[in-house]
């Protein structure tokens, strides 16, 4: 029973990241009918702008100055934090600080590939945005190599560990507890701004009915901007939060996890918000489930599995419902 409490508790705070990253591709295709290859890639950007921005206010600095007190030029500059001056302790401030200014450069980035890649291709085809998507995929990644540089890199300790002791012999850590914390925070918050706001209620009509939603005065090139906006904003606070748990970023890393999140979006029903969260939920514990009973070989072959076992009886997702296309 513990090892499967543990295991429980593990696999909700990793669905909760996986449920960000979902939300992204749903809202996405909701307005636009597309399936955008390159959310996964910005996940990966917005962990190394955090890995920058962390560096940059000294918080990676208070070890590596401790080992190394002579440290001079671009090592000496971190040392003493950039924008602080001064080294910055690990703290859930300083996390939320580098998470929130991620956020912002990220939403820019993703403003930008719709405004220059995906907007010019809109009047055509689905197939062509589709390969537009998968363009812009592989230039994030290829430029985060020749950017960032291909060897894996450790993330700095935005929030100190510690051990938390749970009834029923489960023990976690205070960093799985503030990931779960802050992502359930920002679904709280897509759910307000989707559901309770204006520019939420623009948004609906626009993934109802494209040209109707132009037709009722709404400016759909701004809903649509702003949706990219939100979507690579949840994926970069995503980032970050993987970073927290797993302390290893790498330029690729955005594309198995991008798939499990697109996985856990079509999982829910693909344009559903409950779904996207509820499939992130389910690939999240599938995968730590199996890694806890079976093998670590295994995780991500079950996940797969168990998305076309369920497509194979529900076509729509478990929470999509099926959309009648006049033609």
């Amino acid at each position: 029973m513990a090892t499967f409490l543990q295991q429980l508790v593990n696999g909700i705070s990793l669905g909760a990241i996986y449920a960000l990253i979902a939300l992204g591709y749903t809202m996405v295709y909701g307005v636009l009918k597309l399936i955008n290859f390159a959310h996964g890639d910005v996940f990966m950007v917005g962990a190394f702008t955090g890995y920058y921005l962390a560096n940059g206010i000294g918080v990676r600095a208070a070890s590596s100055l401790m080992s190394n007190p002579e440290a001079s030029g671009f090592g000496r500059l971190l040392s003493k934090g950039i924008l602080g001056g001064g080294v910055a302790e690990p703290s859930l401030f300083t996390a939320l600080i580098v998470m929130l200014l991620v956020m912002v450069i990220c939403a820019l980035i993703g403003v930008i590939i719709e405004r220059f890649a995906y907007r010019p291709v809109r009047k055509y085809s689905r197939l062509t945005a589709l390969i537009t998507a998968i363009g812009v995929s592989l230039l994030l990644e290829n430029g985060g190599q020749l950017v960032f540089g291909a060897d894996p890199k450790s993330y700095p300790q935005l929030i100190a560990a510690k051990n938390i002791s749970l009834p029923g012999g489960v023990t976690v850590t205070n960093q799985d507890l503030i990931v779960l914390i802050i992502a359930l925070g920002l679904m709280v918050a897509l759910q307000f701004i989707v559901y309770r706001t204006k520019t939420g209620k623009a948004m609906r009509a626009v993934s109802f009915n494209l040209q109707s939603a132009k037709l009722m005065g709404i400016n759909t090139d701004r809903i649509i901007a702003f949706t990219f906006a939100l979507g690579s904003a949840l994926a970069a606070a995503a980032g970050v939060l993987v970073a927290i748990r797993i302390p290893r970023i790498d330029p690729l890393m955005g594309i198995l996890v991008g798939l499990k999140a697109f996985v856990a979006a079509v999982l829910g029903g693909i344009g559903n918000i409950p779904g996207a969260v509820l499939g992130g939920l389910l690939i999240g514990l599938t995968e730590t489930m199996v890694v806890g009973y079976l093998s670590p070989t295994y995780k991500d072959a079950v996940a797969f599995a168990i998305l076309i076992l369920i497509l194979l009886f529900r076509p729509t997702g478990l929470l999509g419902s099926v959309a009648q296309e006049k033609v």
